[in-house]
């Protein structure tokens, strides 16, 4: 089967061997990826011989001892590491029923949608606060719309203009293109003297903005990082506000965590009430139920042989793309 790998800085398909089920997995054929185009980028950059991808969607093949949820011939999105391959061998929690009405375009964006909604758990926001989403790129769009379908006072701050714009399309009024346009943005939308939350989108590591988003919050607000930015702060900005700093880990509850992942224990509902495949879930609830728009958000369609050449292009180009659809022949 062929699949796509990092390789000295650049992207390339491979022939790999076909994965063997196992215990608690399901095999499925893939037919959409989408691509986290942040992240995967830094993986190139930094991390030879990794794969790539971890959103996606397609046709279970198969299913291995103690997987009941999904049957061979159904629809499934699949949230994790590889994504970008002709198959797949995804773990049962991270393996989703596709509702109908949602296309395969959109639940190829499962992965992500977990991502964005576990970001917004942290915020910790309740009923018409007012959340600042730093960086909307494809997933602080995502975090922008849920934010605001869930009425939540929703503020963007991106430099470039095409992605304002999209912010703009989905009814989100308050899109700003620097810290000025925050500030009037606040004193229109909140009461509260800041952002009740700012969650930082921005993929830097080089830079940190932790400090700036001390100083749009209100008084014992909450800074989450969520993008692959730096994490330096001044003690005495956070002191100032007693307010919290708190990083986001992908997708909620189980990610990383191998009895979870890999052996398919679950953790009881009574406890943890959202684990990252509820989450999954949820979003694809949203979608099925036309609660937010991620068609609007998909600027590229490519077929899997072309990727690693918009790697490539997209670092040139950024703010030409947003949302990007691998397609399988």
């Amino acid at each position: 089967m062929r699949a796509i790998k990092s390789r000295n800085g650049t992207a390339e398909v491979v022939d790999l061997p076909e994965p063997e089920i196992k215990a608690q997995h399901v095999k499925v054929r893939i037919d959409y990826s989408s691509v986290s185009i942040g992240t995967e980028l830094l993986m190139i950059r930094t991390n030879p011989g990794a794969p790539l991808g971890y959103s996606a969607t397609g046709i279970v093949m198969e299913v291995g001892e103690g997987v009941n949820h999904v049957a061979p011939g159904q629809r499934v999105a699949c949230y994790g590491s590889p994504a970008h391959r002709e198959i797949m061998l995804s773990p049962k929690h991270l393996t989703a029923p596709v509702p109908d009405g949602v296309a395969p375009e959109e639940a190829a964006f499962a992965g992500l949608g977990a991502i964005a909604v576990h970001a917004l758990r942290q915020a910790e926001l309740k009923f018409g606060e007012t959340a600042l989403v730093v960086g909307v790129g494809i997933l602080g769009q995502i975090i922008a719309r849920i934010a605001h379908a869930s009425n939540y006072r929703v503020i963007g701050l991106e430099p470039f203009a095409e992605r304002r714009s999209l912010l703009v399309s989905a009814g989100i009024r308050h899109a700003c293109k620097n810290g000025e346009e925050v500030a009037a943005a606040l004193r229109e939308t909140s009461a509260a003297g800041g952002a009740d939350a700012v969650l930082v989108c921005a993929s830097n590591r080089q830079a940190s903005l932790i400090d700036e988003a001390i100083g749009w919050l209100r008084d014992r607000g909450r800074v989450v990082i969520v993008g692959d930015t730096g994490t330096a702060f001044d003690r005495d900005l956070l002191f100032a506000k007693e307010a919290s700093v708190h990083i986001s880990r992908a997708g909620g509850p189980g990610r990383y965590e191998p009895d979870y992942e890999q052996r398919g224990v679950d953790y009881p509902i009574g406890y943890v009430r959202w684990t990252e495949g509820r989450n999954m879930e949820d979003f694809l609830r949203m979608l099925q139920e036309k609660r937010i728009d991620i068609r609007s958000l998909i600027s590229d369609q490519v077929s899997f042989r072309e990727l690693p050449e918009l790697y490539r292009q997209y670092a040139s180009a950024p703010q030409n793309r947003m949302g990007i659809v691998v397609h399988f022949d």
